[in-house]
């Protein structure tokens, strides 16, 4: 298992990483709900979509958007087994133990701490489709 540090030094380095950022619908989750909640939230993600020996859709499970604990992911390159071992030097083939997954959730809840995230608005969510009237 590889050094956080010299993961993200790595991360860096890519451009394909380094284009993930937390959208609005993200953002305010992890606004309202709060680091300490989405990370919980990572430690059980992490356990059902990743940990097994054989994951269910392995490098098709994360999705893009939706939770920022999928965005982190793909930011820090835990979205899948091939990309764990790659990037992590967490071999696939066998389940994670207990430091491996704290690896992977310390890698989301890092990327997570740094997200520049914007102050709370009063418009409604861009998902919303009431609009002000032009009058």
């Amino acid at each position: 298992m590889r050094d956080l540090d010299a993961v993200f030094d790595a991360l860096a380095k890519s451009a394909f990483r380094r284009r993930f950022a937390l959208g609005v619908r993200e953002g305010k989750v992890l606004r309202e709900k709060g680091v300490d909640t989405v990370v919980a939230q990572a430690h059980e993600l992490i356990g059902k979509r990743l940990a097994p020996q054989a994951p269910l859709n392995d490098g098709k499970q994360t999705p893009f958007r939706g939770h920022p604990v999928f965005i982190a992911q793909h930011a820090t390159a835990t979205c899948c087994r091939s990309c764990l071992a790659k990037w992590h030097g967490i071999a696939a083939g066998k389940a994670l133990d207990d430091a491996e997954r704290q690896h992977v959730v310390d890698a989301i809840e890092r990327w997570l701490r740094a997200q520049p995230l914007p102050a709370a608005s009063n418009q409604p969510a861009p998902d919303n489709p009431q609009r002000e009237l032009p009058f």
